[in-house]
Formats: C-alpha cells, structure tokens, sequence
C-alpha cells in the first residue's frame, strides 16, 4: 500500500508504532479486525505526514471490501482516544536519520556522497523493516534497533558517538538482530526504484514492497 500511493517510510513506521501502541491497550482482538487497525493507522500516519495523503476511499478500496470507510472513521476515533493523541513519536527511522546526519557531521564515513547514503540508509532500513515482523523487536526502544541496526554496517566506535549509547545498552539487540542481517544478506542488494513524481534525492526515503514474510 505504501509503494503504491507512494508514502514516505516515516509514514509507513508512525503506522507501525501507531497499530503496536493500540493493540498493547487492548484484549482479545479479532483476527478480522486488524486489517481495519492497521489501515486505519496508515490512514492516521498519512495524514501527519505526507503533503497529499491518500483519501480515505483510496485506502478503503485496497482493502478489497474488507474496511469501509465508515469503520475507519470509526476506528481512527476509537484509536486516537487509546493512543491518548500521542501522534508524534520518534519512530525508528527517525532515529536512523540522526544517526546517519551525526556520522555525516563527524564525517567518520563517506555518508556524504549522495548515492552512497541513499543506498546505505536503504540497506539499513530494510533491514529494520524485517526485524520489525518479529514481535520480539518490541522488547527494544527505537533508537536501540536503530543503533543496533547500524552497527551491522558501520563501526560500533562510531555509532557510539552518534548515539550515546554502550555496547551493554546495545549487546542484546546486535546479536538478536544478528540473524535477520543474515538473511538480509542473501539477497540482492539495493536497487533504488524510481517514482514519477519524486525527486532523485528523495526515492530512498519511499516505503518499498518486499515480500519479507518470505525471508522469515
């Protein structure tokens, strides 16, 4: 749905905290009720976002019949009330960009050269979006797995600067992570894709498709 309206990975993971953050309020869920959660935090995200967020029958409509839009406007109220308005988290992408923009800064990498950067933010936010399906990854704050993420790619004296956080704040998420970059690894590398409407300095900060069930 993101890669196909075109959203922003920010937006792609406000949704994500927003669906995690609401099923942590409640209790027995309907397994026919996530769909509906989880558009209608997409729906929610978009909105805070992106510049021209998708309308809500447009995301009515990729549910094939499932959510109308009167239950979105239904659930958009009843989450917003469980998330207690709390819309602006650092999300861990988020955190992700400091990072980088700090290594930048320090210029301990080549994160500078623009290609270079987009590839690598790319690479390491994939990596994040697989380590995100296992629910294990919320026994971690953000901006531990992105730190954590980073270390697969970068040195851990830098990514300690950047971060401010240990390698005992940070052991258990490395090595956690360490079998999703294992998979991540097998497969081929980064080949940005090109939007009509998006600029050259913008595509990697899209939310691609990658069918990552399969990699799990």
């Amino acid at each position: 749905v993101c890669e196909a309206y075109v959203l922003h990975r920010q937006t792609f993971y406000l949704a994500q905290d927003f669906f995690d953050r609401f099923m942590l309020t409640q209790e027995d869920v309907e397994k026919e009720r996530l769909q509906l959660i989880g558009i209608t935090a997409l729906f929610i995200a978009s909105k805070i976002e992106e510049i021209y967020p998708p309308k809500i029958m447009e995301l009515a409509y990729v549910t094939d019949g499932a959510c109308l839009e009167e239950e979105i406007l239904q659930m958009e109220l009843i989450m917003l009330k469980a998330l207690n308005w709390n819309l602006c988290p650092e999300t861990v992408v988020s955190w992700m960009k400091l990072y980088i923009q700090m290594a930048s800064i320090y210029d301990f990498t080549n994160l500078l050269v623009p290609q270079f950067s987009q590839e690598t933010y790319v690479q390491i936010t994939r990596l994040l979006d697989l380590c995100i399906l296992d629910i294990n990854s919320l026994d971690f704050k953000y901006g531990v797995l992105a730190a954590a993420a980073f270390c697969h790619f970068i040195s851990f004296d830098i990514v300690q600067k950047v971060s401010g956080l240990t390698w005992e704040d940070l052991e258990g998420c490395v090595n956690w992570m360490a079998p999703f970059v294992e998979v991540m690894m097998g497969y081929d590398g980064v080949k940005l894709k090109h939007f009509a409407k998006v600029s050259s300095d913008d595509r990697h900060n899209i939310q691609t498709h990658i069918d990552y069930l399969s990699m799990l």
